[in-house]
């Protein structure tokens, strides 16, 4: 026995040796913890190196415990999931003697394709202490394992990541890696919750209308032979994405598949010159600004430098007839007139244009909740040329989702709204007001019109009004105009007089095939493009 404040070794400490029995006695003890914190250690970093999760994987009552939640589409179809899984193992140590060709025999059942009897025979008899034998086994192959129970013989278990739509959502859900942590798309950007909960992560996509896109925008990339295609759905209030398809794509699950480029995001990482969507700015800033007259736009216009001398010559496509030869705002945007648009911009107040991009963010990289988008390219000087060829969207480089929120911001009413990858609850969304909701809704009768009456017109749906701009800009390659190159593009808003929905289709270097003799604009592929894709999605939007 002892008491507080007394010693409790019977003869204390006796000068500064001390008792030497208690010495032994205080040695002894030492060297044993040291050699069972050693051991622990050893334990701890051998569970490490092998890769054993059964922790996580399980309670203490062999309860499954789910290492990432869910992901879901704002239905509730699975679009991630963790699943049981597992590696089949070989300790060589821990067979015993009796059970060496047993155990070889069990593996050559389990996995014949990938051991004949000979080989699991050198293996189970060689000096490596830890062997996987099989990464991912299959239910069957780890059924044959466990049925043998044999010692040495192992289901280390995992968790592995389950993609049931594959390459439909491959851009928006993204992958994890091989350690679980989310690589791209929603699995990166929420990585954090999906790692800290158990709830599914509803995402605000809908299946059903991303499978439409997909199939519209493949059969778009095979019938006109282009380069990549895009597509995006946009609730205008609250800024929810519905639906966002980028081609090429990749398969999350076999990510050797296809080549790495092919995870490119084109919507948020390619920049294009997007052509004449921009009309729709340029008649805005007009309107904003005042401007209320006639342009002549019969013929080209011819824009001088400071010496009087010929700076550039602006032109509209060959099938451009204009209906009489001076067009208003109104007009030249409804019948995407280069030459009006041009002149339109250099009766703008120094600095307008540049300012209105800014106000709409167009003038760099986009900060958005799931991603940053590729640094816009402006022009670096704002001088008559580069004023007027932007006016119509040339010489000013955006990604399709700068362009696509800059055109929902001044149709909903004049609110920029950041979109969202997150289903959001019933309630005000707060944006910024970077228009006037009377110039607005002139844009949107605008567009109405363009989609009634003229290049917009095979988007048309029978029972509700859709407002649209088409552009077709050929591209810059190598710092010279390609006239052979384009990319096309269609901007929709839908109800026209009160949008709800805003809709960009997006193709790279389209091909004119035979029953468009030869054309590639906008007209000819984007529009029916976007035509099909409404067609369908429509019942299931307002259903």
């Amino acid at each position: 026995m002892f008491e507080v404040g007394k010693d409790i070794f019977r003869r204390g400490f006796t000068g500064a040796r001390g008792d030497s029995v208690a010495r032994s006695r205080l040695v002894f003890l030492y060297k044993v913890f040291l050699i069972a914190f050693i051991v622990f250690i050893g334990r701890t970093l051998q569970l490490g190196i092998q890769g054993t999760d059964r922790s996580r994987l399980a309670g203490a009552d062999g309860e499954w415990i789910v290492q990432r939640a869910d992901i879901v589409d704002r239905n509730g179809d699975i679009l991630a999931k963790n699943v049981a899984s597992g590696h089949i193992i070989l300790r060589n140590r821990a067979v015993r003697e009796q059970d060496r060709d047993l155990v070889a025999q069990t593996i050559h059942e389990a996995l014949p394709y990938e051991y004949s009897l000979a080989d699991a025979i050198e293996l189970v008899n060689s000096d490596r202490r830890f062997i996987r034998l099989k990464k991912y086994a299959s239910d069957a192959q780890r059924e044959i394992v466990k049925n043998a129970k044999l010692q040495g013989l192992e289901i280390e278990k995992i968790q592995t990541r389950k993609y049931p739509k594959r390459r439909l959502f491959s851009h928006v859900v993204g992958f994890v890696g091989e350690d679980g942590r989310g690589l791209e798309g929603a699995e990166r950007t929420y990585n954090e919750y999906l790692t800290e909960n158990k709830d599914p992560l509803r995402l605000s996509v809908d299946s059903r209308i991303q499978a439409v896109f997909y199939e519209q925008l493949s059969f778009a990339m095979q019938k006109y032979q282009t380069r990549a295609a895009m597509g995006m759905l946009m609730n205008s209030r609250t800024g929810e994405i519905i639906a966002m398809v980028s081609l090429p794509d990749y398969d999350p699950e076999n990510l050797r598949a296809d080549p790495a480029k092919n995870r490119l995001f084109k919507p948020m990482r390619s920049i294009y010159d997007l052509g004449s969507i921009f009309k729709i700015f340029n008649t805005a800033l007009a309107l904003e600004n005042g401007i209320d007259k006639e342009y002549y736009v019969k013929e080209p216009f011819k824009i001088q430098d400071k010496f009087g001398r010929t700076a550039a010559t602006i032109t509209d496509i060959r099938s451009f007839k204009p209906p009489r030869p001076h067009l208003t705002i109104e007009e030249i945007m409804l019948h995407s007139c280069n030459v009006g648009s041009a002149q339109i911009a250099l009766d703008l107040p120094d600095g307008a244009q540049k300012e209105f991009f800014e106000r709409l963010h167009m003038g760099s990289a986009l900060e958005l909740e799931f991603g940053r988008t590729e640094r816009t390219l402006m022009p670096k000087k704002w001088g008559p040329v580069e004023r007027a060829t932007v006016s119509f969207g040339h010489g000013i480089s955006v990604t399709p989702m700068h362009l696509m929120l800059a055109v929902n911001a001044v149709t909903n009413g004049g609110i920029y709204i950041y979109p969202t990858l997150q289903k959001r609850a019933i309630g005000a969304v707060t944006g910024e007001r970077v228009l006037s909701d009377e110039i607005s809704a002139k844009l949107r009768e605008i567009m109405l019109r363009v989609a009634e009456e003229t290049s917009g017109k095979q988007a048309r749906v029978a029972g509700i009004q859709i407002g649209g701009k088409t552009a077709t800009a050929e591209k810059y390659i190598n710092g010279k105009i390609d006239r052979k190159r384009n990319v096309t593009a269609f901007a929709g808003i839908f109800p026209a007089h009160a949008p709800q929905y805003t809709i960009l289709v997006v193709l790279d270097e389209p091909q004119g095939p035979k029953e468009s003799w030869g054309w590639r604009t906008a007209a000819w592929n984007a529009v029916p493009t976007t035509g099909k894709i409404l067609d369908s999605i429509l019942p299931l939007l307002f259903e």
